[in-house]
């Protein structure tokens, strides 16, 4: 689907005000289980560094923090910001692109993502550039929606995007329609065997994924290698796939006066 980022991030700014509420109503309470699976598969640890991109309002980086790490929030969404640096003052919030993270390499010991990789246009850039920011040896977890793998479960999930959770966004959100972008974009999204694949691409070992609530969320976690030689190797493969393509006679041709 096309996900355009300015109108993405204004749906996201009409929305910021009630989106913990509306989570929670349409998740059936399930959205604390999920931040706790993420908080504890990132395993923060005081005084480490911590990125939350896609942070939202914060309610995922506040839980990160409570362990003592310093967690630094990004959001796309100026709203989302906005209320972020409200609800949660003592966290350092920063407005950023997923696709241009504004950090330095090997700046940070855990990068997580929590239902916002769907929303960055480019998710295989946003993952390259995580894997950049981490240290090596620091750890990536993407929490995201997935799909069922068992089709009767699938099949009436399908229907509850599709009839039920519209009927609960009337009741409950300011903006209805930016939540009949999240089921489109839910139903569109890779299941978690394509996803593991993209954060491998991105130069990740040890990926895996386990599937939370019957595999309507998946948590996806990877390392950056701490070898010297893995990471020149990667490194090496991703400016490679960068470089221009010249075809057979274009140098000659480019050299004629």
């Amino acid at each position: 689907m096309n996900k355009r980022p300015d109108d993405v991030a204004r749906m996201f700014d009409d929305v910021a005000r009630h989106y913990d509420r509306t989570n929670s109503v349409l998740s059936g309470g399930n959205a604390i289980l999920w931040r706790a699976a993420m908080v504890r598969a990132v395993a923060p640890m005081p005084a480490e560094r911590i990125l939350d991109v896609a942070a939202g309002t914060g309610t995922s980086s506040a839980a990160l923090q409570r362990n003592g790490a310093r967690v630094v929030a990004l959001d796309f969404s100026a709203g989302m910001v906005a209320e972020g640096r409200r609800k949660h003052p003592k966290i350092e919030f920063i407005e950023g692109d997923a696709e241009k993270l504004p950090f330095g390499d090997n700046e940070f010991d855990a990068v997580t993502i929590s239902f916002g990789l769907r929303n960055v246009n480019e998710p295989k850039v946003a993952l390259s550039e995580m894997y950049r920011v981490l240290k090596p040896g620091g750890r990536l977890v993407v929490c995201e929606f997935s799909k069922p793998p068992v089709a009767i479960f699938r099949a009436g999930y399908w229907a509850y995007l599709q009839y039920v959770m519209p009927t609960i966004v009337d009741r409950v959100s300011s903006n209805p329609d930016a939540y009949g972008y999240l089921a489109e974009s839910i139903k569109a999204w890779p299941d978690q065997g394509e996803l593991s694949q993209w954060i491998r691409g991105a130069g990740f070992t040890r990926v895996a994924y386990r599937n939370l609530t019957g595999g309507i969320v998946a948590l996806h976690r990877g390392s950056k290698p701490v070898d010297a030689s893995v990471l020149a190797s990667v490194a090496k493969r991703k400016s490679n796939a960068t470089r221009p393509i010249t075809l057979p006679g274009a140098a000659a041709q480019n050299s004629k006066p």
